[in-house]
This record gives structure tokens, sequence and C-alpha cells, in this order.
């Protein structure tokens, strides 16, 4: 697909709409290149727009965002962005970034508690999310403690729960 280089925003256009969120905050950094960030992130990253340049190359921040193919440090390059792909990605990073967002993220899509049986229904295993940790509990005794939700449903899977 070849782009058509008068639709591509130019830097005062995306700056423009990168100072329309209230949220971020401006820093300006080397070689005429500018940082917004959001102030109110929920994690210790803050910079959500990154190395914004004179000439229109920037990045944002949209590590965990479906739909993005961000970089290792979880950057997406927004060169060629439209006016509308620009607004909706700042929107959804600065909500993964949010504490809202972030637990949303770090709990089951905002579940932070899920019921697990075994095939029979015998046995009943609870994961709970609590102080950023997975514990599964066998009634009110502690099983296990796990970093991600992820790593607690492999554990109950690999020992044979399913989701109830």
């Amino acid at each position: 697909m070849e782009l058509n280089a008068s639709l591509l925003l130019d830097f005062n256009q995306k700056l423009a709409i990168i100072e329309s969120f209230s949220e971020l905050e401006q820093k300006k950094v080397s070689l005429g290149r500018l940082n917004f960030q959001y102030n109110g992130s929920a994690t210790d990253k803050k910079n959500v727009v990154y190395h914004l340049h004179p000439n229109g190359n920037g990045y944002v921040y949209a590590k965990g965002i479906d739909g993005y193919d961000a970089d290792a440090k979880g950057m997406v390059n927004i060169r060629d962005f439209s006016e509308e792909e620009l607004r909706e990605l700042l929107k959804k990073a600065i909500f993964a970034l949010s504490p809202e967002g972030l637990y949303k993220r770090e709990t089951a899509n905002g579940n932070d508690h899920e019921l697990w049986v075994t095939p029979s229904g015998r046995s009943e295993l609870e994961i709970v999310y609590d102080n950023a940790l997975w514990n599964v509990y066998a009634g009110d005794l502690l099983d296990g403690t796990f970093r991600t939700y992820k790593e607690a449903v492999e554990y109950l899977t690999e020992e044979g729960f399913v989701r109830k």
C-alpha cells in the first residue's frame, strides 16, 4: 500500500492532537524532540509519547494493547498514523496506564476472582487477585501464589482444574 504524503500528519498536527489530551504533560528532550508523560500512571511508566521529533516521527507506548505491534520497549512508531489512529492509540495508552486500566489488565479483564473445579466437580479452588498477586485457595487454605493471572491459570490447568 502506497501512502499519500499529503495525508500524513506533520509535527504541528501531531503536537496539537497530543496536547488536546489534558492528562499529558510535555517534557522537552534533546534535538528538539518532545516526550509527553502521564503523571496519573499507576505504574513506574510515565512516558506515553516518546521522542516526538520535528520531522513528525515519534512513538507511543502500547505495550499490551491489542491491535498494535509494539517493539521490545513497548513502543509503536506513529510516523504514518492518521488523526483518528493517533487519537485512538493515545486514549488506549492513557487508559492502559491508569489505575483502572492497570487493574483490568492485571486481573482477568476486571474480574478479581474465579472458581475452578475438577472435571468431577468434587474439588474446588478459587483464584483471587490481591496486592498485585494471584493467590489460589482451597477453602481458607492458600494453595499457591503467582505473579500473573496466566501463571495461576497454567498451574490450575496442569493440575486438571477447569473454570467453573
